[in-house]
């Protein structure tokens, strides 16, 4: 059983399992909920919830039969509490990486367009290599990674981001570098062009990520510093709806060419002014966890070992 040290209060001890329950309570604000995530019977969580506020003399959650609410203190002990769970998971990683051992939880943020590396390839390498280790895996925009890499929610991420507008506060690896190319469908005019320019393209409708996502400011960016205007008709979080509307013919796209299929109904054309779209692997280089350094060198290894297998001629094995 873990308890605080100096945490003595006049009834008894405060536990980490009970810090445990009230986190769950305040994320899944149920009772219900938070049992069936810390996989107890609703009443032990209840009566532990109970006893942890008679312990401190605080009311942690306002109740009713229908809702569930964090008081004012119970964000302060919440808060509070995820630091300690965090610390005391911490230090169990830390001792056991000193005889070896790497365990812990790795918590990753991976974009919709990662393509610098096989993401999944790679976790299963790093899986393989390193059991122990819980994986958690998160997907959203870059600028929502970066500002979970510097509050602790996230041990590392994947970034895609403009040429001109790096990540900052964060650690970074650049691991890619490329042009976007134009994704129109098989049957348009423009689709057996060797190449076409952003002018050419702003007339089309475009499907692109939601405003404000770095995703989507790659080609904002480009089409604003050409003093040219686009229409974005369709706003969409997944390739796989993106390509769906373009093979549909309902609009066009600037993307990675790497996630663009072979595919007879698109057409991938070089921009001759296209954006320029940059990819990082970012983390908090402050003290990193034995996990998230092992991961930046599965990263590393990952990445050499990919470029060895391209650089072997065709027909040829590597030795």
């Amino acid at each position: 059983m873990f308890v605080i040290p100096g945490m003595h209060m006049d009834h008894g001890w405060m536990e980490l399992q009970q810090m445990r329950y009230a986190v769950a309570v305040a994320e899944e604000r149920s009772f219900t909920r938070a049992a069936e995530r810390c996989y107890v019977v609703q009443s032990a969580l209840s009566h532990q919830i109970k006893a942890l506020e008679q312990e401190i003399g605080i009311q942690l959650f306002a109740r009713t039969s229908r809702r569930v609410e964090l008081t004012p203190a119970g964000e302060a002990f919440v808060q509070a509490s995820r630091q300690s769970l965090a610390a005391a998971e911490r230090a169990v990683t830390d001792a056991a990486a000193a005889t070896g051992q790497i365990r812990g939880t790795l918590t990753i943020g991976v974009i919709p367009t990662v393509t610098a590396v096989d993401v999944p390839h790679l976790l299963a390498s790093f899986h393989a290599q390193h059991p122990a280790v819980r994986i958690a895996l998160r997907t959203g925009g870059s600028e929502q990674f970066v500002g979970d890499i510097r509050s602790g929610r996230l041990d590392v991420a994947f970034l895609g981001l403009a040429e001109c507008t790096p990540p900052h506060g964060v650690t970074t690896k650049e691991l890619s570098r490329e042009s976007l190319v134009a994704v129109l469908p098989a049957a348009h005019p423009l689709a057996s062009s060797t190449h076409v320019t952003l002018e050419d393209l702003t007339h089309e409708r475009f499907v692109d990520f939601p405003g404000g996502t770095a995703g989507r400011a790659q080609a904002d960016l480009a089409f604003s510093a050409a003093g040219l205007q686009r229409e974005v008709a369709f706003e969409a979080m997944t390739i796989d709806l993106i390509l769906g509307l373009i093979r549909n013919g309902l609009a066009a796209a600037l993307l990675s060419a790497h996630v663009v299929p072979a595919d007879h109904t698109l057409s991938a054309i070089t921009v001759q002014d296209a954006p320029r779209r940059v990819e990082y692997l970012a983390w908090n280089d402050f003290n990193p966890s034995p996990a998230t350094t092992a991961f930046l060198d599965a990263v590393t290894l990952h990445q050499s070992q990919c470029a060895e297998h391209s650089a072997v001629p065709t027909g040829e094995s590597p030795s």
